[in-house]
């Protein structure tokens, strides 16, 4: 049986292809499966005439509009209204074939508020975990559930909270690796999920790796690798106005960017952009050089043994209290406190975020 776009069945059975073999689809959620990733239409086009523009949350299309005019000062959607705006980027359609019209799915997880997206999609989030020390479960976890524009932010945030930002130098400018890598992946990771599908996506930060999951309606199967593949969008709509906000480049430039830049954050380029059924992404990270710069700041710096044993603390927990310090040290809370805004006077230590929900950061400068 030759490829097609079509569902076919052989003595009343349904089989997939796959590169291992044929397998027989025996449960009706894995033949709907079949049915929708070899739909033609693309399910971020589907019309809800019930959605409405007080759905969206209040602020978040300016923005955007905003966004792209800073990015593209020339675009010719910057003149239009916000009506036009929407019908011009394919956010509004009329669909021809069931007489309905409206806004469509991409504009509801654009700007949806977080209700009317779980309304529409209950299965609809994204895990964000932290799993450096405790692997069977977390040690940070962000639970998104909002639409793209703010997921992707969120997501953002994530990564500046758990990975570090390297210096680096391009020609005479200094770049963020992380951000240019992240970026690429992030984006990645809500433009090209198939939203029908109730697999949960996932971001999760190991020691020595970054790697995320989502479902996807696979053009092709195996490894992609720059200059070997082209680029099929999953959701055009979708991704033309992240490209169009400066967010993120054509698949084929941004899946390059992530190969140029991860041997220079990471010293190796043992990527992985594998599309299945689920697309997954592996990048890899350095736990041996950011171990090394913690071990030389607590070994080499640290004159008094209290802020050693502070140092060590907070190594193994970012987010230990000054109370459980001044109980493992032996010292009132006033003691501790003070210990800490030495460090931090002399440049061995960060707090990032508040006084509660934040965490504490190694930082190896002297002041």
């Amino acid at each position: 049986m030759p490829a097609s776009s079509q569902v076919h069945r052989c003595n009343g059975r349904v089989f997939d292809r796959s590169a291992d073999g044929d397998f027989e689809l025996k449960t009706d959620h894995q033949i709907k499966s079949l049915y929708v990733r070899k739909n033609s239409l693309y399910s971020e086009n589907t019309v809800y005439p019930y959605l409405y523009k007080t759905d969206f949350v209040p602020g978040l299309v300016e923005r955007v509009r905003r966004m792209i005019k800073i990015n593209r000062p020339d675009h010719p959607w910057n003149e239009l209204s916000d009506d036009e705006f929407f019908k011009v980027s394919g956010l509004y359609r009329r669909d021809l074939a069931a007489g309905t019209e409206g806004f469509t799915l991409a504009a509801l997880l654009l700007f949806g508020k977080d209700e009317m997206i779980q309304s529409a999609i209950p299965h609809y989030k994204v895990d964000a975990l932290l799993r450096k020390v405790d692997l069977d479960r977390y040690d940070d976890r962000e639970n998104i559930r909002c639409n793209l524009i703010e997921m992707y932010d969120k997501l953002m945030a994530f990564v500046a909270k758990h990975l570090p930002d390297k210096f680096f130098l391009e020609g005479d400018q200094r770049i963020s690796l992380r951000d240019k890598i992240f970026r690429e992946i992030i984006a990645n990771i809500l433009i090209h999920r198939e939203y029908m599908n109730a697999y949960p996506s996932t971001f999760i930060i190991y020691r020595d790796r970054v790697e995320a999951k989502n479902a996807n309606k696979p053009h092709v199967y195996g490894q992609l690798l720059p200059g070997s593949f082209e680029p099929f969008p999953k959701n055009p709509h979708i991704a033309q106005i992240f490209t169009q906000m400066g967010r993120s480049e054509e698949l084929g430039t941004g899946l390059r960017n992530v190969y140029k830049y991860t041997k220079d954050y990471s010293g190796s380029d043992d990527i992985q952009f594998l599309e299945e059924d689920i697309f997954i992404t592996r990048v890899p990270l350095i736990p041996d050089v950011i171990e090394n710069v913690i071990e030389n700041v607590i070994e080499n710096v640290i004159e008094n043994e209290r802020e050693k044993s502070i140092l060590i603390s907070i190594k193994n927990n970012p987010y230990i209290s000054m109370a459980d310090l001044a109980k493992k040290n032996n010292v009132t809370w006033r003691t501790i406190a003070r210990d800490l805004e030495k460090l931090k006077a002399r440049g061995k230590l960060e707090r990032i975020g508040p006084d509660k929900g934040g965490y504490w950061e190694i930082r190896n400068n002297e002041k």
